[in-house]
């Protein structure tokens, strides 16, 4: 298990990132689907906790096949998806991540917003965050985004919203801009298996923080298409959004797991909630596969054959090479 604590500004309030948040979530994934690819939405529904009070619960399906590189698509099913479980009482959220083909794979995360500059280092219950906890701070204007993401229109340094005068953010810009709010996210990412466990572990954690880093940019870059909607026009957004997503995606034939145990028959649509950043291109050196890798023999080198002129010995082939039979076929 590997967990670390990400703390993103953005020059927004809490209560104004309620609706930017259900506004970018919605947009970004009907952005990045397309049929067969993307966020799919299951269940988006009000819920009631006993402990937090009234929520919305959301599950939801990121199918990524095509968006996987060449080395995992060798080896995963042809339909591959990551399902999301949220609850989002807010301004406290938990979001779950689980696998169809990795069972022992699993991502959980939990979210607190509040209006400072990420300076409340007490935020998470001592019983949850494991002591040492590496803290990461992810500034949206300057830290580096992968180039395939980066647009102009969308980058902090360049971008400045007309109807809150926001913007054109400088060096230190947590420091001097009012408002500031910080999204805190306790994220644990655990894959338990023995040899791959901490590479792959932090092979997540490194998708995690750019996939919160592009997400939170966009929240910001779009708060003019979202500052004057009220949460009954966002819902309204979200629900038709996740419609029209729906619709693009198409449908999806019956998805391989490694457990072979059956889904729920609501979880057979998909999701809207977190952004999903296509990985990588090249395989993880633990990952690679010898290109020396001596080849393996799967038949002897000679073969000997009854002698057809013995007349106690009727001539047949042997029964690797009977098609009719359960042997395989030869290659």
């Amino acid at each position: 298990m590997l967990m670390k604590e990400y703390r993103i500004c953005m020059p927004l309030t809490v209560e104004e990132y309620r609706i930017g948040q259900l506004y970018m979530i919605s947009k970004h994934s009907h952005e990045q689907s397309e049929r067969g690819e993307g966020v799919e939405v299951v269940q988006n529904e009000p819920y009631e906790d006993p402990t937090y009070g009234a929520g919305q619960f959301t599950e939801k399906r990121i199918y990524l096949n095509n968006k996987l590189p060449s080395w995992a698509r060798a080896v995963v099913p042809k339909i591959f998806y990551v399902t999301e479980k949220a609850w989002n009482y807010y301004p406290y959220t938990i979001t779950e991540y689980t696998c169809s083909f990795l069972p022992k794979f699993s991502i959980h995360v939990e979210t607190k917003y509040e209006d400072n500059k990420g300076v409340n280092d007490n935020i998470f219950d001592t019983e949850l965050r494991v002591e040492e906890t590496e803290v990461c701070f992810i500034d949206i204007a300057y830290d580096e985004i992968p180039e395939r993401y980066y647009k102009e229109s969308e980058d902090p340094r360049h971008f400045k919203s007309e109807k809150t005068a926001r913007g054109l953010l400088q060096e230190g810009w947590r420091d001097t801009q009012d408002p500031v709010m910080c999204s805190y996210k306790l994220v644990t990412v655990k894959f338990e298996v023995w040899g791959l466990q901490t590479r792959v572990e932090q092979f997540v954690h490194k998708v995690v923080r750019d996939v919160l880093l592009l997400g939170h940019r966009q929240a910001f870059a779009w708060v003019d298409e979202w500052i004057d909607m009220t949460m009954e026009e966002v819902r309204e957004y979200e629900r038709a959004t996740q419609e029209a997503t729906n619709k693009k995606l198409g449908t999806f034939p019956p998805a391989i797991s490694i457990s072979q145990t059956p889904l729920p028959a609501c979880a057979r649509s998909g999701p809207s909630s977190a952004p999903s950043t296509p990985l990588s291109t090249e395989a993880p050196d633990f990952l690679s596969v010898p290109k020396d890798r001596p080849r393996k023999k799967s038949a002897p080198e000679t073969l000997t054959l009854p002698d057809p002129a013995r007349r106690d010995s009727a001539f047949r082939l042997p029964s690797l090479f009977s098609w009719g039979s359960s042997h395989p076929q030869p290659q």
